[in-house]
């Protein structure tokens, strides 16, 4: 049985030149890249040219470049190293009730230290009003939090109204970012954003390595203690391998952007406008906002998305019901919660994330599956009886 992936949000399978770029790096960049000798400046070499790589892709300096294990270390970095260093007596951060948890429970060991944190939450349309931003502020505000597409509904934030409204107020601005990139033109110069975290694994590289755009002369305190790797930002041995396919692939997604976005928003719509015409008492959340081209959210009424994501699996089928980072968990998405949906109509959503790989016949096939499989499950669900 063919498999198809569309889980491209959760994780992306690593492209072929990020491949190769990695397994030369792993035979021949044997050195430390803090080691004078040449095997130390090879590796270093290799570091810095991924620096200007991921740089290129953010359209920011090099030196403004930090590299991190992931998205989450990225986003933590950002919210406590900032908050942390402000030097504040009284702290307040804004974000919203859509974040990823890797900013939503980062602001919760913020709470715990002290910090007053404010949730914004979002409209039906899936994007948060600069307004209610604005409302928020306080003299002692010192960092706003906002992601630029979401990871469940693809629904763009308006950055660069928040990011000229946090400059004008004198407030720190952080975006995470790790779902718009590779998806979206970006440049954090533009938005104008202080802080951007990236993660590797969701633009075509591997696992472990991230980076943060810090823009100069923004203080974080940092999170590890050791060398003074990274510009005394963070300490550890870079990880050689992951930072140069993470540079191989952020230059990949720089040159490929032009023809994916406008390639996967068309099959995007293939796969909404087909699903809707075979599944009735079916929706788009999110449907009506500007999304990144590769997400949509649908929800089947009458169906445990979950049972569906199984039923889908088992055709061939890699299909998600939200985060991968919530997978397994009892309450339904804290996303869909925070749009107004019920706690039944979020849990009938599924999600479905595109990438390069995928084909027309593939998204037809998928439609074909989701027809299937929704009515199999809805002639044995008692929540559909009364349709």
């Amino acid at each position: 049985m063919n498999r198809y992936y569309f889980d491209h949000n959760a994780t992306t399978p690593v492209a072929d030149e990020v491949l190769a770029a990695l397994n030369l790096v792993l035979r021949e960049a044997i050195g430390n890249p803090s080691s004078v000798h040449q095997e130390g400046q090879f590796a270093r070499h290799r570091v810095e040219e991924a620096r200007h790589r991921t740089a290129s892709l953010l359209g920011c300096a090099p030196e403004e470049i930090v590299f991190t294990s992931g998205g989450t270390e990225a986003n933590n970095l950002a919210l406590l190293g900032a908050v942390r260093a402000s030097g504040n007596l009284s702290r307040h951060v804004i974000t919203t009730a859509i974040e990823h948890p890797a900013v939503l429970n980062a602001c919760g060991r913020l709470e715990r230290e002290g910090v007053l944190v404010t949730y914004v939450k979002a409209p039906a349309s899936g994007a948060v009003d600069p307004d209610d931003i604005r409302r928020e502020i306080r003299p002692e505000t010192v960092l706003i939090s906002v992601m630029h597409a979401n990871n469940e509904t693809g629904a763009l934030q308006p950055v660069e109204a928040i990011g000229r409204l946090a400059r004008e107020m004198g407030v720190l601005f952080h975006v995470d970012g790790v779902q718009a990139a590779g998806k979206a033109a970006i440049d954090v110069k533009q938005i104008p954003a202080d802080l951007y975290s990236i993660s590797g694994h969701k633009i075509y590289a591997p696992k472990g390595a991230g980076a943060l755009y810090v823009r100069k002369g923004v203080k974080l305190e940092p999170l590890q203690y050791g060398g003074r790797h990274e510009r005394q930002r963070r300490a550890g041995t870079e990880n050689v391998p992951g930072v140069a396919a993470m540079g191989e692939a952020a230059d990949l997604a720089r040159r490929l952007l032009g023809q994916e976005i406008p390639r996967q928003e068309g099959l995007r719509d293939r796969l909404e406008r087909g699903i809707l015409d075979r599944v009735r008492h079916a929706a788009v959340n999110a449907g009506v906002a500007h999304r990144i081209a590769n997400t949509t959210s649908i929800r089947v009424d009458g169906i445990d998305g979950e049972a569906l994501v199984i039923a889908l699996d088992l055709r061939g089928f890699a299909v998600s019901s939200g985060s991968a980072c919530s997978s397994g968990a009892v309450e339904p998405s804290h996303v869909l919660l925070a749009m107004g949906l019920s706690p039944e109509q979020a849990r009938s959503s599924i999600r479905f994330s595109l990438g390069r790989q995928n084909t027309a016949e593939q998204v037809d096939a998928l439609i074909d599956a989701v027809a299937g499989c929704a009515a199999h499950l809805r002639r044995l669900s008692p929540a559909y009886s009364h349709v």
